[in-house]
């Protein structure tokens, strides 16, 4: 059974880089035609996909993200992780990591980041 677990601060102030870890139990970041995906959920809004990380390293952002946004892998711990810079009051949302290409068959629980000073 895959796991994934996001941890980070919680509490971001504007202009920051809000940084989120996925820990992945169950099975290997590495493992042919696998995608890990960072998506947040807004306050009152719909799910937004934020970005992916491939299983050869590859990497793909939302286009309206792209400029912000960084995702990376440590594969010896097997982790993946998200930096997004110059945040705003705008980026609070809760953030979930997921494993697949369009449809997402395992998901974090979330974890909530706010933008406030």
């Amino acid at each position: 059974q895959v796991q994934l677990q996001e941890s980070g601060p919680g509490l971001v102030k504007p202009s920051q880089t809000l940084s989120l870890t996925c820990t992945v139990s169950g099975g290997s970041i590495t493992t042919d035609y696998y995608y890990w995906n960072w998506i947040r959920q807004p306050p009152g809004k719909g799910l937004e996909w934020i970005g992916y990380i491939s299983y050869s390293d590859n990497t793909y952002y939302s286009p309206s993200l792209k400029s912000r946004t960084s995702i990376s892998r440590d594969t010896s711990n097997n982790q993946f992780s998200l930096q997004l810079s110059s945040v705003t009051p705008e980026d609070t949302a809760v953030y979930y990591c997921a494993r697949g290409q369009t449809d997402y068959d395992y998901w974090g629980q979330g974890t909530q980041v706010t933008v406030s000073t």
